[in-house]
């Protein structure tokens, strides 16, 4: 995963301008939140920028945010240092944490960057953390038959609801040229189908379903609730 870290620890040009981030990530804290019970601990592993995590942390008792690169931590750190419910953290603070600490765990657009067995060992970390009544999000994961030009038609669709459809057609143009497609191409994402997934959560300690709908703008990939059993 060392690659995909660097690279969304950089200047990438995935976000084609201010308002699609900020849009991408209001639409992910309000789709994280409708699924999280109320005065939850939370933690959001792999978060990204997570700009509107005060909208999950608003109904949360702590909000948790981890992610594994550097740079993109610094920042989240900076932006929410006076936030009381807000901490930040490095993926090997989450190992240390006490057993049955959390009421609900989110792992958002990070399963298809894992390898199988590293999505397993996070799977068991999770089910440690989690209470008896926690819950376990999985969201954007990414079925086999979906394809780039599947997420290219998303991102336009959801460009042109959000006012930034002219600038989603520059971006294409920028991303064909940036390290993304060379990653994409090399590494690929991990795929799951619906009964893959709920088969691996269900190794892993977890009785799941897949929801409705997907957390953020791709209707075409799947998120999953799960529960230890």
């Amino acid at each position: 995963m060392g690659d995909w870290i660097a690279f969304w620890d950089s200047e990438h040009p995935i976000y084609v301008n201010a308002r699609h981030r900020d849009v991408h990530y209001r639409t992910i804290a309000q789709d994280i939140r409708a699924h999280l019970p109320a005065g939850a601990a939370v933690l959001d592993y792999g978060c990204g920028e997570a700009l509107h995590a005060d909208l999950i942390a608003a109904s949360a008792t702590a909000l948790i945010l981890c992610d594994a690169a550097p740079k993109v931590r610094a920042a989240l750190a900076r932006r929410f240092a006076d936030h009381p419910k807000i901490k930040v953290c490095a993926p090997e603070d989450i190992a240390t944490m006490p057993a049955r600490s959390l009421d609900a765990v989110v792992l958002h657009s990070v399963a298809q960057y894992l390898t199988p067995d590293a999505l397993d060992a996070l799977l068991a970390t999770f089910r440690r953390l989690l209470r008896e009544n926690g819950v376990l999000i999985v969201g954007d994961v990414v079925p086999p038959h979906v394809s780039a030009f599947t997420d290219a038609a998303a991102l336009l669709r959801f460009g042109a609801a959000n006012g930034f459809l002219g600038a989603t057609l520059v971006g294409f143009a920028r991303t064909l040229f940036s390290n993304y497609w060379r990653l994409r191409s090399q590494l690929g994402l991990t795929r799951y189908d619906e009964a893959a997934m709920t088969a691996k959560l269900a190794g892993s300690g977890f009785s799941a379903r897949r929801a409705s709908a997907n957390i953020g703008h791709n209707p075409a990939r799947m998120t999953f609730i799960a529960r230890p059993v």
